[in-house]
């Protein structure tokens, strides 16, 4: 009798986890199910479709590694449209981090309407990407556009933006640009983390504004730099929308100077339904992500600091 019931309360102490951990699956498998049949799925399916020659309407014949020595060794397009999609990348996102820190600090400080300039620096984030071109598109029109009559006043002749191939992508990182909303009220929520006695010790220590920015700011603020740039990293990597509608479906313009990486995979999977190739490529823009953002992440331990090793 002694040993039964001994042996009762850890039975009992089993069961309840066993009821447990099953209620917890059943209460997270609509996730668990969303992440295989909506990702997991897809991915592996994209996988193993980059080595096989297949075009939807006929069976996948296995060609092993034939499409990424295609991507690498035969196609100039896969160049050009990486070419194209890293000077886009390069040169958006540090602008895009220029401009957001710098608003961010400007509505952060006490102004009269603050509340109103956050909203309108937000505003066009909320606006659907396609009508975002088409303004974009009326503005920088070459003939009667709103930027090339401003340029005309200051006696400046302005270019044919989205139809010369030396100013397209220029355009684009112009777009780009409009949409910082998100980021500016990120760098907001950094900016207000900051311990206000750090800036109370430098005023004390005799400190300028420029210092305090330098020294306290921007230090403190860097966590918020190291996640924005990881996100308008991998977000500039699958610009498409954009030149899809700027350029006219899938045509990349003149010169294809606005072919971007992500729309080159759609002209091989929906225009020539090369699906195998396109699947390919998404594989590669995958681990050029993967490799940059572990780049970034290497580089962060010598200059992302966090508010709480100032305390």
């Amino acid at each position: 009798m002694a040993s039964a019931t001994s042996l009762r309360g850890p039975r009992r102490r089993w069961t309840a986890r066993r009821n447990e951990a099953i209620a917890g699956i059943l209460f997270a498998s609509p996730w668990i199910l969303g992440l295989l049949v909506l990702t997991a799925y897809p991915v592996g399916a994209a996988v193993y479709y980059s080595f096989t020659k297949f075009n939807i309407l006929q069976p996948a014949q296995w060609i092993g590694a034939a499409n990424y020595v295609k991507a690498f060794g035969k196609d100039d397009l896969f160049l050009l449209s990486l070419k194209n999609t890293l000077y886009y990348s390069g040169i958006s996102v540090p602008l895009g981090l220029l401009f957001s820190v710098g608003l961010a600090l400007l509505l952060n400080q006490p102004l009269v309407g603050r509340s109103f300039y956050r909203i309108t620096f937000y505003m066009p984030s909320l606006v659907p990407a396609v009508a975002n071109t088409i303004v974009w598109m009326l503005l920088l029109d070459p003939g009667g556009g709103l930027v090339n009559r401003l340029l005309g006043y200051v006696g400046i002749d302005g270019p044919r933006w989205l139809t010369n191939p030396d100013w397209i992508k220029p355009a684009f990182v112009l777009m780009g640009l409009w949409n910082i909303g998100p980021t500016i009220i990120i760098f907001l929520a950094g900016l207000q983390d900051i311990p206000q006695h750090l800036y109370e010790a430098a005023e004390i220590d005799g400190a300028n504004a420029w210092q305090k920015a330098f020294h306290i700011t921007l230090p403190l603020l860097s966590h918020v730099v190291f996640f924005n740039l990881i996100m308008g990293m991998i977000g500039s990597l699958q610009v498409f929308v954009q030149s899809f509608v700027a350029m006219g479906s899938s045509s990349g313009g003149p010169r294809n100077a606005g072919l971007f990486y992500v729309l080159y995979v759609y002209r091989n999977a929906f225009q020539y339904f090369n699906m195998g190739y396109a699947c390919a490529l998404s594989i590669i823009l995958f681990a050029l992500t993967l490799l940059l953002t572990l780049l970034v992440f290497r580089s962060s331990e010598s200059w992302v600091y966090y508010a709480a090793e100032a305390r």
